[in-house]
């Protein structure tokens, strides 16, 4: 039940931000709050009121509060997610509109923004790996360069900025990589045949090549690194193309030397999944989610959480099934 000393207090603010005293307003609403705090509304007009006079962090605290007294009171994720945004915290204002949007998918404003911060991180990003690529190409690190122009055309193609700088790094790149290419053989040659059908999607063709090199590395040298890669390249082909059994053997091979290889236990979790052993699925997964999050990334760290949700259910599922 509401205090009515707080609803008149909240009125006179109502009032006041109708007449643009956005100032006299805050004050209004502050004291609303001093009196029932619990009440979203007090919190989110004043935080409207913030953003009237640009007051970003004023609007980003008096929204967090706002979200404190109600966690269903959408317009609060909103009024927060807009702070963040103003005070350029993608990350935070990302991670804000997805909360927000966990209570209320179909909310057409989180949504909007949403799309409109994931294109502002978007070109941020591009803009980062530009900037690297030039300090790259000026310290002479033109393959660097090349890999990291590589990243940003993937992030925006047709790009001109990225296509300027391309057309001065890639002819130096192509030169320093058919010279190192002519210089290599045997397995490592085979390594990388495979890794450049597997970018064609030629999955079937890279295997051949990938098992090629991993045969020429005979005893010991099969835990050597090359190995480990061609391995861990091959259980994606496999993946690719549904050998789970196949993706699993590798994984394994691969986890026996390196038992936090995130990427591995991932595809193997993925492959036990694929052929119902979900226990073992689940066991990969957690694996993955105990470990420090910066060494997971937020991609494969999303990715777990939400096999790991899927998992439990069914293995929750088969145990009650085969209890009746």
């Amino acid at each position: 039940m509401t205090n009515a000393q707080a609803e008149a207090l909240k009125g006179e603010g109502n009032a006041f931000f109708k007449g643009g005293k956005y100032a006299e307003a805050i004050e209004k609403y502050k004291a609303a709050t001093a009196i029932d705090p619990s009440i979203p509304a007090y919190w989110s007009n004043m935080a409207a009121c913030y953003e009237k006079i640009r007051n970003f962090e004023g609007m980003e605290e008096a929204s967090r509060s706002c979200v404190k007294a109600d966690r269903n009171f959408i317009k609060g994720y909103f009024r927060l997610a807009t702070a963040q945004k103003n005070l350029n915290d993608l990350e935070g204002c990302n991670k804000t509109l997805e909360s927000g949007l966990a209570i209320q998918a179909s909310n057409a404003d989180l949504k909007k923004m949403k799309k409109e911060i994931t294109e502002l991180a978007r070109n941020e990003q591009v803009a980062a790996y530009c900037t690297k690529a030039n300090e790259q190409m000026q310290n002479g690190d033109v393959g660097g360069a090349y890999k990291t122009l590589d990243l940003a055309s993937r992030l925006d193609a047709g790009n001109p900025e990225i296509e300027r700088m391309m057309s001065k790094v890639k002819p130096k790149w192509e030169k320093m990589e058919k010279s190192r290419r002519a210089k290599i053989s045997g397995p490592e040659l085979h390594k990388e045949k495979g890794d450049d059908l597997y970018k064609n999607a030629q999955f079937e063709t890279a295997i051949e090549e990938y098992t090629k090199c991993i045969d020429g590395l005979k005893g010991a040298a099969k835990q050597s690194e090359l190995a480990l890669k061609a391995l861990a390249n091959r259980a994606a082909c496999y993946k690719q193309i549904s050998n789970f059994d196949g993706t699993i053997e590798d994984c394994s091979a691969v986890l026996e030397v390196e038992p936090e290889n995130v990427k591995a236990l991932i595809r193997r979790a993925q492959a036990f999944e694929g052929v119902e052993r979900y226990r073992f699925a689940l066991q990969d997964v957690k694996m993955v989610l105990s470990m420090p999050y910066n060494q997971v990334g937020k991609v494969n760290f999303d990715l777990c959480n939400g096999m790991q949700h899927r998992l439990s259910r069914t293995v929750a599922q088969l145990k009650s099934m085969s209890s009746m």
